[in-house]
């Protein structure tokens, strides 16, 4: 008798067409046991936030969060040893998250770090306890840049200096940037990771280092770290064009890291060329944790092969998440977080589960399970066909 045939995983999705279409479930693939890992590159992967869903509150108002599923998650990327930046715009950083709440989040996870070997860890500083606006003066956004990256170095962080709402909207001129941060770099302890984060991801960031154009907002850029070179670790920038990112990456002084942003080339940008290569900090990361755990091994071993291999069917998923309108990129990482059973429901803060619509995730589990990542593809069926049934698709 022949031994029976193994079941395969169906269910139903919307599609674009608009109609219910079937589709069937890949097994998950085998990026081998968690556990740390020897790297070439310095990969940080920028960390969601569990929202605590039976708070009291206001849930488009207030910053509920469950800091032990949260803890975890951080311990997870540990674990496949990958670096986490901390209450960074991936964990709703001013876009639903305050100030205190990121300071409270900052200070578990600097507590969470000492207990592991090895853990790296970055914290974003900003100056959103400022509301933007052409009112606030420059001395006020020093000011709050201050106050956070003082409250970060007193808990042993190490710090991301975050692109500020409050900067964008008083700056006159580059000047009036250069001033800021050669005032707020020459203070601090230990090299920083300057974030310039795009218009993409956040439309009040338009015009940052005070240029619309991003090659002019580049020499900007460049001129500050080229002032302040020992307090600059590295830059990340967040603007999804290749060139961009390698035209100023060969341009950086000696020893300044560029960290790829780039949530749609990081592939390409961390392998890297004759020229030079990316360090990440990526958001996506927190999505494909294991796979990119794994290229990174592959790459650290000269396998550039295997690297490619491993990444390649993340990049469609990647670009998908991370689709116009950009900022709402988190709904996916979170969602794809509850599906694999890292949290056990799908709210986020500020309600922006409901950013993206059911065909928009739908997509998302087909390009997930097409890059192996849907780590038990029963649980991950179930749970969304549970989301469809709750929104009065399917039976």
């Amino acid at each position: 008798m022949n031994a029976p045939e193994k079941l395969t995983l169906r269910i139903e999705l919307p599609s674009a067409s608009g109609k219910l279409e079937e589709f069937r479930l890949s097994a998950p693939r085998d990026f081998g046991t968690a556990g740390r890992k020897t790297f070439n590159r310095i990969a940080l992967a920028a960390a969601h936030v569990v929202a605590d869903p039976l708070a009291l509150g206001n849930p488009w108002l207030d910053s509920a969060v469950d800091w032990e599923a949260t803890t975890a998650y951080r311990r997870y990327l540990w674990s496949l040893g990958l670096g986490v930046a901390e209450a960074m715009d991936t964990a709703q950083r001013g876009m639903g998250l305050d100030w205190n709440n990121s300071l409270e989040l900052i200070r578990r996870s600097v507590e969470a770090s000492r207990d592991i070997e090895g853990a790296v860890l970055f914290n974003g500083a900003g100056t959103d306890q400022l509301a933007p606006s052409g009112g606030v003066t420059l001395d006020e956004v020093v000011a709050a840049y201050e106050e956070q990256c003082e409250a970060i170095e007193n808990l042993g962080g190490r710090i991301v200096l975050m692109a500020s709402r409050a900067l964008a909207a008083c700056a006159r001129s580059p000047d009036d940037y250069h001033r800021v941060y050669s005032r707020i770099l020459s203070q601090l302890k230990q090299p920083v990771i300057i974030h310039w984060l795009g218009e993409m991801f956040d439309p009040q960031l338009a015009g940052y280092w005070g240029e619309r154009d991003h090659g002019r907002a580049m020499e900007v850029a460049l001129a500050v770290i080229e002032a302040n070179p020992a307090k600059v670790d590295g830059i990340k920038i967040s603007l999804l064009d290749r060139q961009k990112e390698m035209d100023m990456r060969r341009r950086l002084p000696e020893r300044v890291r560029m960290y790829t942003g780039d949530d749609f080339n990081y592939a390409e940008l961390i392998e890297g060329n004759r020229q030079g290569y990316s360090d990440a900090l990526l958001g996506i990361f927190d999505a494909i944790a294991p796979a990119a755990s794994a290229a990174l091994a592959q790459l650290a071993q000269g396998d550039a092969k295997g690297f490619r291999d491993i990444l390649a069917p993340t990049v469609p998923l990647a670009r998908h998440i991370f689709a116009a309108p950009t900022r709402f990129y988190k709904t996916g990482l979170v969602f794809l977080a509850w599906l694999n059973g890292h949290q056990e429901h799908f709210v986020m803060i500020g309600g922006q589960q409901s950013a993206r619509s059911l065909t928009d995730l739908s997509e998302t589990f087909r390009l997930a399970d097409a890059a192996g990542l849907l780590r038990d593809p029963g649980v991950a069926a179930a749970r969304m066909k549970h989301l469809l049934a709750m929104n009065g698709v399917g039976g």
